[in-house]
């Protein structure tokens, strides 16, 4: 190879280095930008069959409450770290699916699969130990003598039997919907 077919390939090499290093930067910040702008309480309550569990929220203490701290639908529902948030962004997609196709696109037909839903995030909960309950509410951080006697007492035997939040806690930002005569 001559001098200058060897100068032509590796400037070729540089630019092609250069242009996937751009583009792997350009990939993780429009990533980074979907996962920002998916999480926004606009953006979950943005469809109309959401409405419901937005009224339903803004009636819990997760959204107003004493000491002015909210907990938004991506707080309780989106991992923090990567790996489970990239992959629970990938399943969430099927509600986005089924609100396009007509599956849950009425407030009637989200209600009528409700239970079903409720049921795959609670046993998702249940698998990973409330993880994103656990960001803000964490047995080693509750001061007990601050609870009233009946909730020190449960959380107490929670911790001790291994219990996680949503074995207790199914209606708190979200009235927990009717379990319907032929579920199993």
């Amino acid at each position: 190879m001559s001098k200058p077919e060897a100068s032509s390939v590796k400037r070729f090499s540089l630019l092609a280095l250069g242009l996937m290093f751009v583009g792997g930067i350009v990939f993780v910040w429009a990533i980074d930008f979907g996962i920002k702008t998916t999480n926004t309480l606009e953006f979950c309550t943005s469809c109309h069959t959401m409405q419901t569990n937005f009224e339903e929220y803004k009636a819990s203490l997760h959204y107003k409450n004493t000491s002015g701290v909210q907990a938004t639908c991506a707080d309780c529902h989106v991992p923090k770290a990567l790996g489970p948030k990239l992959f629970t962004k990938i399943v969430a997609a099927k509600d986005v699916y089924h609100e396009v196709m007509g599956t849950i696109d009425t407030p009637e037909k989200f209600e009528a699969r409700r239970w079903h839903l409720a049921n795959m995030v609670w046993k998702r909960m249940e698998a990973n130990d409330s993880r994103e309950c656990r960001t803000c509410h964490a047995f080693d951080s509750m001061d007990l003598s601050e609870q009233t006697r009946s909730a020190r007492s449960r959380h107490s035997a929670a911790e001790d039997k291994g219990q996680t939040c949503i074995d207790c806690h199914k209606g708190v930002a979200h009235h927990e919907p009717t379990e319907p005569d032929d579920a199993s």
